[in-house]
């Protein structure tokens, strides 16, 4: 079977054993199992308001539920231990198990919400939520919430320090579902703080300069002068300028000037036709045979009249 699977099936099979215990121990304050697997076989530790009536008289409940454990749920060697619940009224599987109970017997939810949540704060906790959701008063479905303290809803406090458990009232126009959640005390939660008063607190050494952040505020602010602002003084020399660097840069300038009159020219006489000389052959060309043609003609006209 691939892991996955297997961590299915155990969910599976402790949830159902939960469910079992729910049902059988319901008289006896069931609070809830903790199951753990050994070399010896599977370790089982109840929590129970009444740990006499989980064992029974003769440990005669005891020996059904273990026969049923290995029956039912095929547990090898099941070691069960009962524990007794010091304060019932900080265990939430117990509590919601009650509140069930008091709705079922017919109590107001809204007194039986506001005492069971005062006797909550009352053992110590440092915060409760009671949830009641179905027809609690009529025929139309509403969650009523009951609040008391601090609570976390979300995060891993949510998880390892809320203590959390559900309960069912079946009553005539359909069941509600009770959820509790209790903050046990002396739960130490991640944003928790605490204030030292008269504590000896060792001086900081501070590195570098001797002076003290004191002495360094309580110095004047030097002045800055504005740049953009500062006008030239009267007494100020302006450098003048050498004559022979000056006429130095003006042959340079005309050198320079020269050189771009050489490359203007030269590219004038690029930009120039090329076919210029052919067009003029050509012309001449045509002009000589014309005069061929004429002379011909003349010719031929001096023929006829000659005959």
């Amino acid at each position: 079977m691939a892991d996955e699977h297997q961590f299915i099936e155990n969910g599976l099979q402790r949830a159902q054993i939960d469910e079992f215990f729910g049902d059988e121990l319901s008289r006896a304050g069931y609070g809830g199992m903790d199951i753990a697997k050994t070399p010896m076989g599977t370790q089982i530790v109840l929590k129970a308001e009444k740990p006499g009536m989980v064992i029974g008289k003769g440990g005669k409940n005891i020996r059904k539920i273990t026969t049923e454990l290995t029956e039912r749920f095929g547990m090898d060697d099941p070691q069960i231990d009962v524990q007794e619940v010091d304060e019932p009224d900080l265990n939430a599987r117990i509590v919601a198990d009650r509140l069930a109970n008091a709705l079922e017997r017919g109590w107001y939810f809204r007194k039986a919400g506001h005492t069971t949540i005062d006797r909550i704060m009352d053992a110590g906790a440092l915060g409760a939520e009671i949830v009641l959701s179905g027809k609690v008063t009529g025929a139309r479905s509403r969650v009523e919430k009951f609040n008391r303290g601090y609570i976390k809803h979300n995060g891993e406090p949510a998880q390892t320090v809320v203590d959390e458990g559900q309960g069912v009232a079946v009553m005539k126009l359909g069941t509600i579902g009770v959820t509790v959640k209790i903050i046990p005390p002396g739960a130490v939660l991640p944003d928790d703080f605490q204030i030292h008063d008269d504590v000896e607190v060792d001086d900081v050494e501070q590195a570098g300069d001797d002076e003290s952040v004191e002495s360094l505020l309580a110095e004047e602010p030097k002045e800055v002068p504005d740049v953009t602002e500062a006008e030239p003084e009267d007494d100020v020399e302006v450098p003048e300028e050498d004559p022979a660097e000056v006429i130095d840069e003006e042959i340079v300038e005309e050198v320079i000037d020269d050189a771009d009159d050489e490359a203007d020219d030269a590219s004038e006489a690029e930009d120039a036709d090329p076919d210029d000389d052919d067009q003029e052959e050509l012309d001449e060309d045509v002009a000589e045979e014309a005069a061929d043609l004429v002379a011909e003609m003349e010719e031929a006209e001096d023929d006829e009249e000659d005959n």
